[in-house]
C-alpha cells in the first residue's frame, strides 16, 4: 500500500498522469433531495494510475453529501453509511457492490475493480454535515458497499480523514474491511474507542491460500488480517469477525468453516459470525460467468444451491452458525453478553443484520425472505449458546457468538 504526500483528504493525487474530464452517469445511488449526487455531472476528472497503480483509474468527483441514509423501509440495524469510493480494487469475484458500477454506466466486471471514483471531498463534507444543526450524532456504518480500506486509501486517506473526524467530533461508528491497511490508523482508532462507541469486523472467509487466491485476489492473505484483528484488539479497539460469504463447494465444509472460527478465537476476535454467500441479481451472472470459467465443475451446486433465487436454503446458515457455537463452546466462549452487544450496536437485528448486509450485499430495501431466515438462524445458535461461560480475550473483551 503507497502513502500519499498529501494531507488526508486533500483529494491530491500527485503520481498520475492524463486528467481528463468525463462524463459519468450516476443516479439510483445516493441521491439526494435535488435528484442528483454531483453538482455537476460532467465534472469529473480521470486520473489514470502509475507506479503500483497502474492499469487503475480513478475518477474524481465532489460529492454533495457524505453522510448517507439507508432506505426507512430497510432492517438494516444502521441508518447511516460513508462511502468514500466507489467501485474496489479487491477485485472480489462475489462482491455483492459491483452493480453500483452499472449505476454510473460502467462495466460491473474490469471497471468495477479498475475504475475507482473517488469522493476527493468526502471529508470537508463531513465536517460539514457532522456539525449541522439537523445531525444528532448517530450511528455510521462504513464498509457497506466497497472496502473504505482498498489500495485507493493508501493514495487518498479520505477513510484516514473521515476516521479522525468522527473520532474528533466523538461520533459512533463501525467499520467493516478486509484490508490490512487499517493498522495505519490504529493509534486514530485507538483515541476514537477512548471518546465513542467505535466497532471493527474483518471479513476472513477462508484460510485456504488457493481459494483466496482464486475469490479475492486483491486483499491482503487471510493470515495477516487475523494479526490485524490481534493487533486491534490488543490496542483496545474491539474487533470481530465475519467468516463471510462462506462459499459452496469451495470454503463451506464443516472442517474448513471451524478452522476458521478457531484461528479467529486464537487471535482474540470479540464476535463471530458465519455468514454463506447469497447472490443478488447482476452479481449473480457475473459470478457465475466467473465460475463457469474458474471452476465449471461447481456450476451445477450453484445452480441448485441457487435455484430458488438469491439466497440459499436456510438451512445452509443454520448450519454455519452451529458449526460456529460448536467450535465456541468447545473453546470455552460464551454469549451471556450477546444481548446486550446487539443492542448497544442498534436494532433487533443488531449485528448479524449489519453483519448480512456488509458481506452479503443486502444494498436496497427489500429484506427478501432468505435474509430473514438467516438473520433467525443465527440470532437462535447465538440464544442457544447464551448460558455457555464467558471467556476472556486478548483484546479484553468477552468472545460473543454472533
Amino acid at each position: 500500500m503507497g502513502a500519499s504526500t498529501h494531507p488526508a483528504g486533500s483529494g491530491q493525487t500527485g503520481r498520475e498522469t492524463g486528467r481528463t474530464r468525463v462524463a459519468l452517469r450516476w443516479h439510483l445511488a445516493e441521491e439526494d433531495d435535488e435528484g442528483t449526487l454531483f453538482p455537476d455531472e460532467t465534472a469529473m476528472t480521470r486520473h489514470v494510475g502509475t507506479g503500483e497503480f497502474r492499469g487503475m483509474e480513478f475518477l474524481h468527483v465532489n460529492a454533495r453529501s457524505i453522510i448517507n441514509a439507508v432506505p426507512a423501509a430497510s432492517r438494516m440495524s444502521f441508518r447511516y453509511t460513508i462511502n468514500p469510493y466507489r467501485g474496489c480494487s479487491h477485485a472480489c469475484s462475489y462482491c455483492f457492490a459491483r452493480p453500483t458500477h452499472d449505476y454510473l454506466g460502467l462495466n460491473i466486471g474490469e471497471d468495477f475493480e479498475r475504475r475507482i471514483v473517488v469522493k476527493v471531498n468526502a471529508v470537508e463534507r463531513l465536517r460539514a454535515e457532522l456539525r449541522s444543526p439537523k445531525w444528532a450524532g448517530e450511528h455510521i456504518a462504513m464498509g457497506t458497499n466497497t472496502d473504505p480500506y482498498q489500495s485507493a486509501e493508501g493514495k487518498y486517506h479520505l477513510t484516514q480523514g473521515v476516521v479522525r473526524t468522527l473520532g474528533e467530533l466523538k461520533n459512533p461508528f463501525s467499520i467493516l474491511t478486509k484490508s490490512t491497511l487499517i493498522l495505519r490508523d490504529l493509534e486514530l482508532l485507538t483515541a476514537a474507542a477512548r471518546r465513542t462507541s467505535v466497532h471493527l469486523n474483518f471479513s476472513i472467509g477462508t484460510l485456504d491460500r488457493e481459494v483466496w487466491k482464486l475469490t479475492e485476489p486483491g486483499t491482503p492473505p487471510p493470515e495477516r488480517r487475523l494479526t490485524a484483528v490481534r493487533r486491534l484488539n490488543d490496542a483496545g479497539v474491539p474487533c470481530g469477525v465475519l467468516v463471510a460469504p462462506v462459499l459452496p463447494g469451495l470454503s463451506d465444509g464443516d472442517d474448513q468453516v471451524r478452522e476458521v472460527v478457531e484461528a479467529c478465537v486464537d487471535a482474540g476476535a470479540v464476535s463471530v459470525a458465519a455468514i454463506g454467500l447469497h447472490l443478488r441479481p447482476g452479481v449473480r451472472e457475473h459470478f457465475m460467468g466467473w465460475l463457469a470459467a474458474a471452476r465449471p465443475d461447481l456450476v451445477p451446486l450453484y445452480e441448485r444451491r441457487f435455484r430458488r433465487g438469491s439466497y440459499q436454503p436456510k438451512a445452509e446458515q443454520a448450519r454455519l452458525a452451529a458449526v460456529v457455537a460448536e467450535v465456541v463452546k468447545r473453546r470455552g466462549g460464551g454469549t451471556r453478553q450477546v444481548r446486550r452487544y446487539i443492542e448497544d450496536v442498534g436494532g433487533e437485528d443488531g449485528v448479524m443484520a449489519a453483519a448480512l448486509a456488509a458481506a452479503n450485499g443486502a444494498a436496497d430495501a427489500d429484506a427478501g425472505a432468505g435474509r430473514a431466515a438467516a438473520v433467525a438462524a443465527a440470532r437462535s445458535a447465538a440464544e442457544r449458546a447464551a448460558t455457555l461461560p464467558a471467556r476472556r480475550t486478548g483484546g479484553g473483551e468477552q468472545l460473543r457468538l454472533l
